[in-house]
C-alpha cells in the first residue's frame, strides 16, 4: 500500500495520480476521512484516559485523607471516564478496519517517468530486437502446427475440464518441460537466481501483500473449506517468503526463480483469445523476485528486463519491449515493462512476462523490511518481479517461428539437449 504520509502531506498528488492510472473511483478521500477521524480519536483517547489516572491517584489520596465524599464524587466521574473510552475504543476499532480497507484499494503511484495514457493502446515500444523470418510459404497458426503434429489435443482438454484447457502430448508436453528446466538453468548459472519451489497454495494474507487481495478476489480459485488459493503467479509464495521479517542490508539483492503452475479465471478476458492455447485458467511459467534497496530499484528493474530478454535473445526468437502507460499499469506497479515475442502464425505480439518494480508497495502490506546498517533502523526493501519466461505463449512462439513447410518444427539449438531431438515431426 502506500505511505499514508502521503495522503497527509500531499493528498492532491494522489489525487492526480490516480487520475492519470483512471482510478478515480479508489477511496483516497475515504482514506483521508478515516485517517483524520482516527488520529482525532486517538487524541480524545489520550486526554480521557490521563484524566483517568490523574483521577485514580487522586481516589486514593482522599481516601488516606478520609474525603469519602469527594472520593465517590470522583469515582462517579470514572465510571463515566470508562464508558466513554470504551466506546471510543469501538470506533477506533471500526475506524481502523475501514481505513485499513480503503488504503488496500488504493492502487500504487506510478513514477514520474511513466508515459500517461488511457489505456494499452497508448503504450510505448522501446526498443525491438531480432529479426522477424521471412517465409516461402503461408505461416500457420500454432493450434493447426500442434494438432498436425499431435502434440496438443484440444477437444480431450475440453472434455476433462471445459472451455480454456487443452492437453500437452508426446514432444509438446516435453518441449514444455524442456524449456521450464532450460530457463531456469539460465537464470540461475548465468543471471545469479536462487531456485525455490514455493507451494502452489497461499493463504489470504499472502495474496493482500502482493496486492492480489481484496481488489481481483474475482479471478482467483479459492478452496471454499480451508484459507487456502490456488496461486495466480509464483510471485505471491515468493514475495511472502520474507513477509514480517527484517532482512539484513548485506544480504540484499535477494534473487529468486521459481517455477510454479498458475491459476486465474480469467474473467477480465471473456470471449478473448478462446482459440488455441494463448490464454487460459492453468499455465506454467518461471517467475522472478527481487528483493532490493530503494537506491538500487531502477538498476535491479533494468537487469529483470534483461534477464528476460535473454531468453528470448537465447531462443533466436524476435521480440519488442514495450513500456505501460498509466492507464495500463498494474494495481501494483509504479512501473512495468512488457517483453513481447512475434507469432508469425496468429501475426501477433504475444506478452510473456511483465517486469515490474512496485517501489515499497507490496513491502508495506507483506511488512518485510531491512536494517542497513547494524542498529539502524529498519526500511522497507523495494520488490520486483517479472516473469523468464510464461508459457505456453513462448511454446507458441517456437512452434510458429520454427515451423518449416512439410509441417514440421526445428527445435532452437540450446534446447536440443533437454529435448533429445533437433526437429518435432
Amino acid at each position: 500500500m502506500i505511505d499514508i504520509k502521503l495522503l497527509r502531506e500531499k493528498p492532491d498528488m494522489v489525487r492526480e495520480a490516480m487520475k492519470k492510472l483512471g482510478a478515480e473511483d479508489a477511496p483516497v478521500d475515504d482514506a483521508i476521512r478515516l485517517d483524520q477521524r482516527r488520529r482525532q480519536i486517538l487524541t480524545e483517547l489520550e486526554a480521557l484516559k490521563a484524566e483517568r489516572n490523574k483521577g485514580s491517584k487522586q481516589i486514593g489520596q482522599l481516601m488516606r485523607a478520609g474525603q469519602r465524599d469527594e472520593a465517590e464524587a470522583i469515582k462517579a466521574r470514572m465510571s463515566e471516564l470508562g464508558g466513554q473510552i470504551d466506546a471510543l475504543q469501538a470506533e477506533l476499532n471500526q475506524v481502523e478496519k475501514e481505513l485499513e480497507w480503503a488504503m488496500l484499494n488504493i492502487p500504487n503511484i506510478p513514477l514520474p517517468e511513466v508515459p500517461v495514457g488511457k489505456d494499452d493502446s497508448e503504450n510505448v515500444v522501446t526498443r525491438v530486437e531480432g529479426e522477424m523470418r521471412q517465409f516461402d510459404f503461408t505461416p500457420k497458426p500454432h493450434w493447426e502446427i500442434g494438432e498436425a503434429l499431435d502434440i496438443i489435443d484440444f477437444e480431450r482438454g475440453v472434455k476433462i475440464s471445459g472451455s480454456r484447457f487443452y492437453i500437452l502430448k508426446g514432444l509438446g508436453s516435453k518441449l514444455q518441460r524442456a524449456l521450464i528446466n532450460w530457463m531456469l538453468d539460465v537464470h540461475i548459472e548465468q543471471h545469479g537466481y536462487t531456485e525455490v519451489y514455493p507451494p502452489f497454495m497461499v493463504r489470504s494474507h499472502a495474496l493482500v501483500g502482493t496486492g492480489n487481495l481484496p481488489k481481483f478476489a474475482d479471478n482467483l480459485y479459492k478452496d471454499h473449506e480451508e484459507d487456502l488459493w490456488l496461486i495466480p503467479t509464483a510471485e505471491v509464495p515468493v514475495t511472502n517468503m520474507y513477509r514480517d521479517e527484517i532482512l539484513d542490508g548485506a544480504q540484499l539483492p535477494i534473487k529468486h526463480v521459481a517455477y510454479t503452475p498458475c491459476f486465474r479465471r480469467e474473467k477480465f478476458s471473456a470471449g478473448k483469445d478462446t482459440r488455441g492455447i494463448k490464454r487460459g485458467h492453468q499455465f506454467d511459467k518461471v517467475e522472478m523476485v527481487k528483493f532490493v534497496t530503494p537506491e538500487t530499484g531502477r538498476a535491479e528493474l533494468d537487469s529483470l528486463i534483461e534477464n528476460a530478454a535473454d531468453i528470448a535473445r537465447l531462443l533466436g526468437l524476435p521480440f519488442r519491449v514495450v513500456q505501460m502507460c498509466t492507464g495500463d499499469l498494474s494495481f501494483v506497479a509504479a512501473i512495468k515493462f512488457d517483453i513481447e515475442l512475434w507469432a508469425p502464425g496468429v501475426e501477433e505480439w504475444l506478452e510473456v512476462s511483465s517486469c515490474s518494480m512496485f517501489t515499497d508497495f507490496q513491502a508495506r502490506r507483506a511488512n518485510i523490511r531491512y536494517r542497513p546498517e547494524p542498529g539502524a533502523k529498519p526500511r522497507y526493501v523495494y520488490t520486483l518481479n517479472g516473469s523468464g519466461l510464461a508459457l505456453p505463449r513462448l511454446v507458441i512462439a517456437i512452434l510458429e517461428n520454427y515451423q518449416q513447410e512439410d509441417g514440421s518444427v526445428v527445435v532452437p539449438e540450446v534446447l536440443r539437449p533437454y529435448l533429445g531431438v533437433d526437429v518435432i515431426k
